[in-house]
């Protein structure tokens, strides 16, 4: 198994961000709050920076459909919930 290291200080993979984002995470600062990455050193801000780009943000899109409020929730197991689609 082949892992990227985004944040060696959490363990955060590329994967794991890109994750993040596609839920929603649209700055390294929410990334932060929902994986810690950036938190403690700081060196790996720049990086997330660049996996995250400049494209669209989703979480924008849900926030108008009202979902926002779940868009960034992490379970205990650290999965994120199914957003329902009925509501």
């Amino acid at each position: 198994m082949n892992r990227v290291y985004v944040c060696s200080c959490f363990g955060i993979t590329e994967k794991q961000v890109k994750e993040h984002a596609e839920a929603g995470a649209c700055t390294p600062r929410q990334i932060a709050s929902v994986s810690k990455a950036g938190t403690d050193c700081g060196s790996c801000v720049r990086r997330i920076q660049g996996i995250l780009g400049r494209g669209a943000c989703p979480r924008r899109e849900l926030l108008d459909q009202g979902k926002g409020a779940s868009v960034l929730a992490v379970d205990a197991d650290g999965t994120r919930p199914a957003l329902d689609e009925a509501a």
